[in-house]
Parts: C-alpha cells; sequence; structure tokens
C-alpha cells in the first residue's frame, strides 16, 4: 500500500484490486467520462482466464471509495520475461482517475511493480495523452464520431463516394445485416483469414467465447449476409452510450464485389442509433495501413493514440509492427502457411503478442 496525500484534507490510499473491489471498481469505469471498455474488470478476467496473464490492477481510494484505477495484467514475452501492459488485447488503458494527482500515484505504484519485479516495460495505452514523460509510440489513431439522431441520418452524413457504395449494396446486392451470436463462428473464421493474409496470428474462438459470456447483452455480433450467404461479420461491444466495432472479418473478394464492409458499417450505425447509442468507435490502426485509409474513407477524422513506456530492463520499445524489417520476414512466412496451420499456432502464438 502506497500512501499519499494529494491535499490537506484527502488521504489517498494506492493498492492492489482483489476480486472484490471489481464491483465498485467498475461502478466508477463507467461513470468517469476518460474510462474506456477496456478498464471494465471483465476484460482482465477474460486475458487471465484465457491467455493466462495475471492481473495486477491498481486502485486509489479515498476512505471505501474508488477514485481511480489502473488495470494491468502481467505478460510473459516468448522469452520469459514479463511486461505490464495496460490493456493487453486492448487499444485503450492506462490509468483514469478523479483527478491527474490520483493518475500520477497510480502510475507510480505501476512503475515500483515493474522495477521490483524486473519486468521489461510498463505500457500504457492511453486514449488521451496521460501527462507522463515518458517514451511515447505514435504509430496509431483511433476513430470515434458521434451518431446522428435518427437511422434515416446515418447514410446521408457519409461522404459521397462510401454513401453510394453502401446504398448500392442494399439496393443492388440486397446486402442485409442480422445480429445473433449463433454468427460467431462465421466471425471467428472470417477473422482467421483476413489475419493469415496480413501476416498475423488470429485469436482462438475460445477467447470469443469467454468474451460474449463475459459480457453478456453487451457483447454482440453482426453479420452481412447475401442470399442466405454470410460475407461479412464485426464483433462489437457496448459501453455506456458507445459502441466499439472491435472485431471484423470478411469472405475474399467481397468488399470488391459487394461493398460488404462499407455496407457493415453504415448499417451498424444505423443499428446503434436505433439502440439509442450516441457515440461510434471503429477502433485503432496503424497510421498509412489500408484499414487507416478505409476509415478515413468512411468518414470518420483519426484520433492520435498516446501509448507511452516505462521501459526497465528493456532497451528500446517494442517494434512488433510491419514498418519493423524483422517482423515483415515473419510476416511473409506466415502469409505462405496452409489456413489449417495457422489457425492451430494461432492459439499458442497469441499469448505472447498481448
Amino acid at each position: 500500500r502506497i500512501p499519499h496525500r494529494s491535499s490537506p484534507s484527502v488521504a489517498m490510499q494506492v493498492r492492489l484490486s482483489t476480486p472484490e473491489d471489481d464491483g465498485a471498481r467498475d461502478d466508477f469505469v463507467r461513470g468517469h467520462e476518460r474510462a474506456t471498455f477496456f478498464h471494465l474488470s471483465g476484460w482482465g478476467q477474460v486475458v487471465e482466464a484465457v491467455m493466462k496473464h495475471p492481473r495486477s490492477d491498481w486502485l486509489a481510494l479515498d476512505g471505501d471509495e474508488v477514485i481511480g484505477v489502473l488495470p494491468l495484467s502481467v505478460c510473459k514475452s516468448l522469452r520469459g520475461k514479463r511486461n505490464l501492459i495496460s490493456v493487453p488485447y486492448g487499444v485503450y488503458g492506462g490509468p483514469v482517475g478523479r483527478d491527474r494527482d490520483v493518475e500520477a500515484a497510480l502510475f507510480r505504484a505501476a512503475e515500483s511493480q515493474a522495477i521490483d519485479m524486473g519486468a521489461g516495460r510498463l505500457e500504457l495505452r492511453c486514449q488521451e495523452d496521460p501527462g507522463l514523460d515518458l517514451p511515447a509510440s505514435d504509430l496509431y489513431s483511433t476513430f470515434i464520431q458521434e451518431l446522428p439522431d435518427t437511422p434515416e441520418q446515418v447514410l446521408a452524413a457519409m461522404p459521397k463516394k462510401a454513401r453510394a457504395e453502401a446504398r448500392k449494396a442494399r439496393d443492388r446486392h440486397g446486402l442485409v445485416l442480422e445480429e445473433g451470436r449463433w454468427y460467431l463462428e462465421d466471425l471467428v473464421r472470417l477473422f482467421h483469414r483476413n489475419k493469415r493474409s496480413l501476416g498475423s496470428p488470429a485469436l482462438p474462438l475460445v477467447w470469443f467465447r469467454a468474451l460474449l459470456e463475459r459480457f453478456g447483452e453487451d457483447a454482440l455480433v453482426h453479420e452481412v449476409r447475401r442470399e442466405g450467404q454470410p460475407l461479412s461479420a464485426v464483433l462489437s461491444f457496448r459501453f455506456r452510450d458507445q459502441l466499439l466495432a472491435y472485431y471484423s472479418g470478411s469472405g475474399d473478394n467481397v468488399d470488391r464485389q459487394y461493398s460488404a464492409s462499407n455496407f457493415m458499417y453504415m448499417a451498424l450505425k444505423e443499428w446503434a442509433v436505433a439502440e439509442g447509442l450516441g457515440i461510434f468507435d471503429l477502433g485503432r490502426s496503424r497510421k498509412g495501413a489500408g484499414a487507416f485509409q478505409f476509415k478515413v474513407n468512411q468518414g470518420l477524422e483519426p484520433r492520435d493514440l498516446h501509448y507511452r513506456f516505462r521501459l526497465v530492463t528493456d532497451k528500446e520499445l517494442p517494434s512488433l509492427n510491419p514498418s519493423n524489417p524483422k517482423t515483415h520476414k515473419l510476416q511473409e512466412t506466415w502469409k505462405r502457411l496452409p489456413l489449417g496451420w495457422t489457425t492451430w499456432l494461432s492459439k499458442p502464438a497469441s499469448r505472447y503478442l498481448p
């Protein structure tokens, strides 16, 4: 426990969270304007259960009241080195607190933990600038937009070309969007095909099933179908008034033939508006990547993500991305493997790619 005093009248205590804290912690997260879906305890629970990375979350308290959260998991690398990541398999993380003093105290606690355990690094995937003087990565942007008041306004708000493609997909090709958890295996199959074509391991079916079980009605699967056949699918998470479209997959050539992705995100936004949601989050993309440009073409504005790193025993920032020549060679090898092999290999490999 780390005593801290942010003002003469407020005594703050920072300590590791326990499962008994999860209810109060999640209440705080749902009420904090800068907290995200990934700050909920359920995300770390699924990471621990499926990927075997232990939770090590920090809480700040004023008496019995939760006033800050830093979600963390202890992730072991392929070489056996341990890293503290906020949060693994998620695009947002970092400390959120009642004020900057609280967030700084949470960071100091995690920093001390990282030093004591001889970690490689402490990684904070912050959505906004955390105000910490740390090495940074500006590799990624996220795409978030406000939704209109009615479903009918969604199509009109899209850029001209994307609007025309989405309209053609619906009117000429007869695409429909359907919701149902029974589409999960279609999604995972398409997701694996897409990840293989990119040269990257995918996540196993057990991961997706665990997310649906843990988050219940806040985890949603939608599928785009044409004449009863699946073209593309997406797994989204509902958080407050937001819909986060997080995992997706598409069949071969369905975008060129039917504009399936244009239609899917247009129809998904219409669904979100009909459900009373006000924010659509299309997630993270690497700057310069094809997915980045696709999202721009859909009319979403990129927002820089503020990832920060406290290097402990590591000497440089992680560079497991396509711009790294060593990574590029691995990707090209992965692309050439049969789909059955990459599906089988993805389960153990994904544990080391948090």
